[in-house]
């Protein structure tokens, strides 16, 4: 086991990643920047360091600076939790380099899955299902032609896309240069890299993912699924739950086959997400997430399993202390993303000083935080203030569970997600499971309508 880890990461998530190193015996670092010197993962690390100011690229995204820490702090190994640097080959790399263990899949696996058309590939010649679609283009021109092929509806994606950037819907041929400008400016700005690719648009489909360990005996297992298809306009999740609702058995079951399948096909180790596209009695692979979901936690709760800690134990080079057999679903687990957001606004990102802050407990309610009553917000990151999750017996007591969790919270000083998320979940809509990933966007114009 490891002695001392870095975690190269902020808020909720290094805070998740502390907690888990302190239950393993592990002494962390914490790394951060001008902006969140006061932040509680900074408070509850054993050792921190500055790595820049506030602006992501001359602080999370500093590889040098980070490194650095690493170096400087005597660590062994660096946990990159989710977003900034988690995808990033090089930087796993450069961490090996160093003599510093990745805790995450080895980088040829990362840069192979982070580019969503070789990730593609990988998965026909794995016969793992796939919508149809181009590999990477070099023109807008090579791209209409493939749109034309496949025909309209399509999705333009970037290569290198995450996070619903560089993403856009084009539903007629006169609509695409306009499409694939702002899709590829949008790509350039967030990963420094526009080029992009096309697929046929499935048509309000459910957005259903499969939670996988992979050790480096050769162990694979599935921790069944999650639904993550309540997004937002701009195709940010902001509900997720497990299992999925109203999931046909013989699929789910194929879901959890072909994602093992495709597991072991690109020789991944550690945790990993392989999200499909639903539709029918059809699934679709569409990316593999090399790291840890921000929704993991509704998976932890109704298997058992510390997702955070095995990621911990397969770099440390243990197996897995499992097989497949002995993992079962118990209950139901719901997530809400409580963001600093103005629904009203599309979701526009509200920055600011919460002058108070509440956070719901009692039986089968989670927090996942790093808020507090005074914490400053600022501008520069992920709007995400908690991640509130309810686990029950039923769906209906988790849904339940969680509406009086969201009554319970109370935060102010910055408009937040809480107020819509209830009204989320007492629609009949929501109620009776299977929503697509175009129902919310559709229930907020109703919505806006009255």
């Amino acid at each position: 086991m490891f002695k001392k880890v870095l975690i190269a990461n902020r808020g909720e998530i290094a805070l998740r990643i502390n907690r888990a190193c302190h239950e393993l015996g592990v002494a962390t670092v914490a790394v951060f920047s001008e902006a969140d010197r006061q932040s509680l993962h900074v408070r509850h690390a054993d050792e921190q360091f500055c790595v820049g100011p506030a602006a992501v690229a001359r602080s999370y995204l500093n590889i040098p600076n980070i490194i650095s820490a690493a170096l400087i702090s005597g660590c062994d190994a660096i946990h990159p939790g989710y977003g900034f640097l988690a995808e990033n080959a090089r930087f796993a790399e450069i961490a090996a380099d160093h003599g510093l263990t990745f805790i995450g899949p080895r980088p040829a696996v990362i840069a192979a899955m982070g580019d969503k058309a070789t990730a593609k590939r990988i998965m026909q010649e794995a016969h793992v299902p796939v919508t149809p679609g181009s590999g990477v283009l070099a023109t807008m021109d090579e791209a209409r032609a493939v749109a034309a092929e496949i025909g309209y509806p399509v999705m333009l994606k970037a290569t290198a896309g995450g996070g619903g950037k560089g993403m856009r819907v084009v539903w007629s041929p006169g609509e695409f240069a306009h499409a694939y400008a702002t899709a590829q400016a949008e790509a350039e700005a967030s990963f420094k890299d526009g080029r992009m690719y096309v697929e046929k648009l499935v048509v309000d489909p459910r957005h259903i993912e499969v939670q996988v360990l992979a050790d480096e005996h050769g162990g694979v297992v599935h921790l069944g699924e999650r639904d993550c298809s309540v997004q937002k306009p701009s195709h940010q999740k902001l509900i997720e739950e497990a299992p999925a609702p109203g999931l046909d058995e013989g699929l789910r079951t194929r879901l959890h086959q072909v994602a093992v399948t495709a597991t072991r096909a690109v020789g991944y180790t550690n945790a990993g997400t392989l999200e499909f596209l639903v539709s029918g009695d059809e699934l679709y692979f569409m990316e593999m997430n090399t790291r840890i979901q921000v929704e993991h936690p509704v998976t932890e709760l109704i298997y058992g399993v510390d997702l955070v800690k095995e990621q911990i134990r397969i770099a440390a080079g243990e197996p897995l202390g499992f097989s497949q057999e002995d993992l079962h679903p118990h209950g139901h687990a719901i997530e809400v993303r409580v963001n600093a957001e103005d629904p009203d606004n599309n979701f526009a990102p509200a920055a600011g000083t919460l002058s108070t802050v509440v956070f719901p407990g009692g039986p089968g309610i989670r927090v996942d935080t790093h808020v507090y009553g005074g914490a400053t917000v600022p501008p520069f990151y992920d709007s995400m203030l908690a991640k509130i999750v309810a686990v029950g017996r039923t769906r209906e007591s988790a849904i339940l569970r969680m509406e009086r969790a969201l009554g319970e919270t109370r935060i102010d000083g910055v408009k937040t997600t809480v107020a819509i998320c209830r009204e989320i979940l007492a629609s009949d809509d929501f109620r009776a499971g299977g929503v697509g990933v175009g129902w919310l966007p559709a229930f907020l114009g109703r919505r806006a309508a009255v």
